[in-house]
């Protein structure tokens, strides 16, 4: 079998609020096989730069776009395949765009094999450890208290036991900060668990100011509340706060995870399979796991993060929860034919071959930005 097609699809909504929600677009990765069999990835980045990388034309050994590496290659070849990669984009990668848009191709590379071979994923990287996975409802703050407790409302009445809120307007003044937290611990109630997102506005000083203002409220993690390269800051909330401690959703490489872990001491190690790829995120959560970490996923994009991520989790041992984005967006929320289920506040691994998933061509084609 060989590949004879790599598709960089970007699809967008006609309007994009000026907010940090990713789940207004998305870059899908299609790789056709001469077998007839297709697989679908995806990159959570910036769209455009992904699809850029991937459709490159070859410059030298050490520059080359995805498409011009793939194309001829055999697709089960998938761990070969990530290293010829990293090592033909080593002058402008080895981090960032160029991982994440790696990323979306492993994933797909990883869907062909499992459709080949007539397994899930999760049987191709180790077997399944669990076939469910908890998950909690993820959602932007509201821009106001009364907006967002509604929310948080929704999330406990539609069965889930978990729900965070994340980004602006929240993090900018404290006695508003405290107005949040405590109407949104209100409205869930003492039994849910409470995942706060900052969103990368505080230094190390405020985080532990905030953290001890927020003790009373159980929060079950302060997630990134520092600039992602503030290792030495992030050691120093992680040896000073009570509540746990999650980061590593802009992190895209074992190097970068080893030192949110060794030097920022982080509790809860956040892997974005859209970013890092089932060949490396499996790399990073066994290292996870030699610290004595817990790992959970970083999902805010689409069906197919969220199929990735289950098969990804419930082969790892120290998985611990799964973020399940609510946003809105039909790119987000209605992109798969046959999406993942999710009930009583549990998502249920697929048992079809591959991702178990595959894209609807009818939403492709609304929301497919064609250039």
């Amino acid at each position: 079998m060989k590949i004879t097609n790599v598709e960089a699809l970007y699809l967008r909504l006609p309007e994009i609020q000026k907010r940090t929600d990713s789940s207004q677009d998305a870059l899908l990765v299609k790789i056709t096989t001469d077998a007839g069999i297709v697989g679908w990835g995806e990159v959570d980045g910036c769209p455009a730069v992904a699809k850029a990388i991937i459709e490159a034309p070859y410059s030298h050994t050490l520059v080359t776009g995805l498409k011009s590496l793939l194309v001829g290659e055999n697709p089960l070849d998938v761990a070969r395949l990530w290293a010829k990669m990293y090592q033909a984009t080593l002058y402008y990668g080895r981090n960032g765009a160029v991982v994440q848009a790696m990323a979306g191709v492993d994933i797909a590379l990883w869907d062909i094999k499992g459709k080949a071979l007539g397994k899930p994923i999760v049987e191709l990287i180790g077997g399944a450890m669990r076939d469910k996975m908890r998950v909690y409802s993820s959602n932007m703050f509201q821009f106001t208290v009364e907006a967002t407790v509604a929310r948080a409302k929704s999330a406990v009445d539609s069965g889930h036991t978990g729900v965070k809120f994340g980004w602006e307007p929240f993090g900018a003044n404290e006695a508003t900060d405290l107005r949040y937290v405590e109407a949104i611990r209100k409205a869930i109630g003492d039994t849910n668990d409470f995942m706060l997102d900052v969103g990368l506005v505080w230094d190390a000083k405020t985080t532990i100011r905030r953290a001890k203002l927020f003790e009373p409220y159980r929060l079950f993690w302060i997630e990134e509340p520092l600039h992602p390269d503030n290792y030495a800051g992030y050691g120093k909330v992680s040896a000073a706060c009570i509540q746990h401690i999650a980061a590593g959703e802009e992190e895209c490489t074992n190097v970068g995870f080893e030192r949110l872990i060794d030097e920022g001491g982080i509790d809860i190690v956040q892997i974005d399979l859209t970013r890092c790829g089932f060949t490396q995120a499996l790399q990073i959560a066994a290292y996870a796991h030699s610290r004595g970490r817990k790992v959970c996923n970083h999902n805010f994009t689409t069906d197919i993060n969220t199929a990735a991520s289950l098969h990804f989790l419930c082969a790892i041992p120290n998985a611990l929860v799964m973020e399940y984005c609510v946003e809105p967006s039909e790119i987000s929320r209605r992109l798969a034919r046959n999406p993942v289920t999710i009930k009583d506040g549990f998502a249920h691994l697929p048992r079809e071959p591959g991702l178990g998933v595959d894209p609807s061509e009818e939403v492709i084609a609304k929301y497919l930005v064609r250039s």
